[in-house]
């Protein structure tokens, strides 16, 4: 069942066996794993079927340094569906360093190996729809495939490894009717939650979850298990805001939570010239029409080498703003640039030379180079505007034959770079966010190492050259401030409760019943888009739930999968109608 929150007519406290705040990735995922099964299940999402813009600006905060993070309310979605409504739908797994302790990397390894995330992945893959659970060309792949450039070599870059694109998938409109006939689900939409409300005699268990809807009517929903499933930020913030029995906020006796907050570090810079026939560095189709692109990765043997964190590189066509490419695709964008979303918007803003004398010059572009925009425009319409499953991002092939180089990499977890609460609230009373984003030399030191190398691979396979300003790293690496919709780290996972919020199932440490699925319980970044693993780490939670309502009402709970399976991977198809068990909530 999906209803409005301000419909219901009764004033009493919900009660369920699992409350999960939030519907974008993680609380969807959560939920279809769980939906026809025998556990109640109640899902409390603020915004509303559709974007609502009173509801977007309840995420509004304050932001320490405007050059190095964008404003709170963009990037995300306050929506059923959440973030997945707008995303571009990369889908990458992390890869086994990425979950090890490097004494290289401060604050670095994982209490879980990707070894243990393995089966959630290829269940995660098959709910963002990406095709088959396959990340590197040989494996996705039985034609032979062209090489990125044509006689590139190095010892460094692996240029093997893929990212798989989702059509993108809105979970709420995929996945929305699944959980509309579950017989064991409630979403309530407009449930905006305010308090996580702590059992005050001994400050373990979640007694119940406040919220509040548009109107101001405020209500409760008691459960046994409570995931929060709200974002990197808005976890945080629930977290922080919850004071009545934790003066700290829950989780944070340690001054934990809010902190070692990451997100990617990503850029374009420099220039390599090569030959037309030499390049292909756009996507690959996999079975089923899947789209699939290759690019330059670090290899672990090289990052350990050179003590430096995850990086990608792809070639990527000249800088949009600068009409010197000649190419009237790129111009095209550039002059309609008020129809762009906000995250790619803000890259095409950036130039010295005059903006009258910059359009005249695009213009030009788009005239002299007619036939390949109107070939730019046929293949995007087709391809992207009335697809079902979309051309994930302009590839154009320049007409100069001169690519930059973009980069994508880990962040160093940095306690100094957090996420606290305002002294001000929003119209619901609950306090407002402030983000102080930081990086770190290791940071710049980690671009640097990896854009050398390429450097120097290209020139000593006599592939090409790349030519860039060694000194400008640091700044094309921050030109457009922290990587917009990945919001990591502020609940990190770990064993010992004195250095992470989360135990290795999620559970924040000190409580027996509040978890958290959320790219927040990441102590690490990877160079990776964080929705796989977000969604693989709710499933994995999923799994540990059933085992604990199980062990509860010493009874089996009745599953519409056999275990292990995630009725995520299947069509959908109508939910099991098993009764649903409304047990009294213990401690309730």
């Amino acid at each position: 069942m999906i209803g409005e929150a301000c419909e219901r007519s009764d004033d009493a406290d919900l009660t369920c066996q699992i409350c999960i705040v939030g519907a974008g990735a993680a609380g969807i995922a959560l939920a279809v794993a769980l939906a026809g099964t025998s556990i109640d299940v109640v899902v409390l999402e603020a915004g509303g079927r559709t974007f609502d813009r009173r509801a977007q600006d309840l995420y509004r905060g304050e932001v320490v340094d405007e050059r190095l993070h964008s404003p709170l309310h963009t990037y995300r979605a306050r929506r059923f569906g959440g973030s997945t409504t707008i995303w571009g739908g990369r889908c990458v797994p992390f890869d086994p360093i990425d979950f090890e302790q490097r004494d290289w990397v401060p604050h670095s390894g994982w209490p879980i190996a990707r070894a243990d995330l393995e089966p959630f992945y290829a269940r995660a893959n098959a709910l963002c729809e990406a095709g088959a659970y396959a990340y590197t060309a040989p494996a996705a792949f039985r034609r032979p495939m062209r090489e990125i450039v044509d006689g590139f070599r190095s010892d460094a870059f692996q240029t093997d490894t893929l990212e798989r694109f989702s059509p993108p998938t809105d979970f709420a409109q995929r996945y929305g009717p699944l959980l509309e006939r579950a017989a064991n689900v409630r979403v309530l939409l407009g449930a905006s939650v305010t308090e996580v409300e702590v059992d005050a005699a001994d400050g373990r268990r979640v007694r119940r979850v406040r919220y509040a809807t548009e109107s101001g009517r405020v209500s409760a929903v008691r459960a046994a298990h409570v995931v929060l499933a709200t974002g990197g930020l808005e976890v945080t913030r629930l977290l922080l805001a919850s004071r009545r029995v934790h003066p700290n906020g829950i989780g944070n006796a340690r001054d934990l939570v809010g902190r070692f907050y990451m997100c990617h570090l990503a850029g374009t810079i420099g220039e390599v010239a090569l030959a037309p026939g030499q390049v292909w560095h756009g996507y690959d189709l996999a079975d089923g029409g899947v789209y699939c692109r290759r690019r330059f990765a670090l290899s672990p043997d090289a990052q350990r080498r050179h003590r430096v964190g995850n990086v990608i590189a792809r070639l990527h066509h000249p800088r949009i703003t600068d009409p010197a490419h000649r190419t009237g695709a790129l111009s095209l964008l550039w002059l309609a640039q008020g129809l762009v979303p906000y995250e790619y918007r803000k890259r095409l803003v950036e130039h010295t030379a005059p903006r009258p004398a910059l359009g005249f010059a695009h213009a030009g572009n788009v005239v002299r180079d007619a036939a390949g925009t109107s070939a730019f425009v046929m293949s995007w319409l087709r391809r992207r505007t009335l697809a079902a499953r979309k051309l994930p991002s302009v590839v154009v092939r320049p007409r100069s034959s001169v690519y930059c180089i973009d980069f994508h990499a880990e962040q160093t977890p940095n306690p100094a770079s957090r996420v606290s609460l305002t002294t001000g609230t929003d119209r619901l009373g609950l306090p407002m966010l402030r983000v102080d984003w930081r990086y770190l030399p290791q940071d710049v030191h980690t671009v640097a190492t990896a854009l050398s190398l390429l450097q120097r691979d290209f020139a000593d396979s006599g592939a090409g050259v790349l030519a860039y300003d060694p000194d400008s790293v640091e700044h094309e690496m921050t030109r457009y401030g922290a990587y917009g919709g990945h919001h990591l780290g502020t609940t990190r996972m770990g064993v010992d409760p004195n250095t992470s919020v989360v135990d290795p199932t999620c559970r924040i440490h000190g409580m027996d019943n509040l978890f958290v699925a959320s790219a927040a319980v990441f102590p690490t970044s990877s160079q990776a888009n964080p929705t796989l693993t977000v969604v693989a780490l709710a499933l994995r939670l999923a799994d540990h739930l059933v085992v604990q309502v199980a062990r509860e009402w010493a009874a089996p709970v009745l599953a519409s999968t056999p275990p292990g399976e995630a009725a995520a991977a299947r069509p959908l198809a109508a939910a099991s109608h098993e009764p649903v068990v409304r047990a009294p909530i213990p401690g309730g």
